[in-house]
């Protein structure tokens, strides 16, 4: 079983108190599949929550639950303070997923027409085709619109009914570079409107960019919890980047080395401490160049985390 990383106290004083979303020892199988084990997860107002796990890690379980489109085998699921099927909890939460069919042959304008009369208090359809970067697609079919195109139009499905939470499934897959840039705005002028976000990416740079807290499952545990600082400092450590004579193998031996891998003509090692593993590379190597020593990302810090995780679940088997 892989320990469950308490979340740090000053998050719930600097951010709120008030739990918006949650799931309290939660398990839920399919079949002899443990999709999640035990999971305790919050989501607290007015902040943005980033749920990042490997394909088959449990997100899409978690945020099904949250939902209210399935029912946990045992634990609590809480959404706005009640079960998530109440029919008020759901006027209060939109949803951008990637499952489900739109309609191929609606405009896009009649597309949120139609969605912002689900809703007591839409937005106005200005402000949302705004929000969504969708201006000047109002009158083109779905069915008509490139991938990230239709991307956006989910975006403006889900923030339409102006929800107090919004969940969030690879929101920016299939964006360019300024969509991504301009949704990543949106989703902060949500929040600085008092809005709270639950955000699942493949986008590391995503999840570091928005995210006030991570959490990391791997094989239905929540392995890791904390700020995107937080997670990074603890399981990163640094990262040297150099020209060597001296092979991989020979690279992975030397103390406090944690990962190898070759960099084109160059290697790029992860270590705890770049100090000692600097100094050996010199002693070993005087033909040594390229040196660049930078604190490692995100992205090396969730490979860190779940290699860890899957070693861990192996020998508890």
């Amino acid at each position: 079983m892989i320990a469950t990383l308490e979340q740090p106290q000053p998050i719930e004083t600097e951010i709120s108190t008030q739990i918006v979303a949650s799931l309290e020892g939660v398990n839920k199988n399919y079949g002899s599949v443990r999709a999640l084990r035990g999971v305790d997860f919050r989501v607290r107002a007015g902040e943005v929550v980033a749920l990042l796990g490997p394909n088959g890690a449990g997100k899409t379980t978690a945020v099904k639950l949250l939902l209210g489109l399935m029912q946990p085998d045992s634990g609590r699921v809480r959404v706005l303070g009640g079960d998530p099927t109440n029919p008020e909890n759901r006027m209060r939460t939109g949803a951008m997923l990637q499952v489900g069919r739109v309609p191929e042959t609606l405009r896009v304008r009649e597309h949120i027409d139609l969605f912002s009369t689900y809703y007591p208090k839409p937005l106005p359809l200005v402000e949302i085709m705004a929000a969504a970067g969708l201006e000047k697609l109002g009158e083109r079919k779905f069915g008509d619109l490139s991938g990230g195109q239709r991307q956006r139009v989910l975006f403006a499905l889900a923030i339409c009914g102006d929800p107090d939470l919004l969940f969030l499934d690879e929101p920016t897959v299939g964006l360019d570079v300024e969509a991504r840039r301009m949704l990543w705005d949106e989703i902060r002028r949500m929040v600085e409107r008092g809005k709270t976000v639950l955000l699942t990416t493949h986008y590391l740079q995503e999840a570091d960019a928005l995210a006030d807290r991570i959490a990391v499952i791997h094989e239905g545990e929540i392995i890791a919890h904390g700020t995107p600082a937080e997670i990074k400092a603890k399981t990163s450590g640094k990262r040297i980047r150099c020209i060597t004579s001296l092979g991989i193998s020979s690279l992975r031996e030397i103390s406090g080395v944690t990962a190898v891998k070759q960099d084109r003509d160059a290697v790029e090692i992860h270590g705890v401490e770049a100090e000692p593993i600097v100094r050996e590379l010199l002693a070993r190597d005087a033909t040594l160049s390229g040196l660049e020593v930078s604190s490692a990302g995100l992205e090396e810090a969730f490979l860190a985390l779940t290699h860890e995780g899957a070693q861990n679940g192996t020998q508890s088997k």
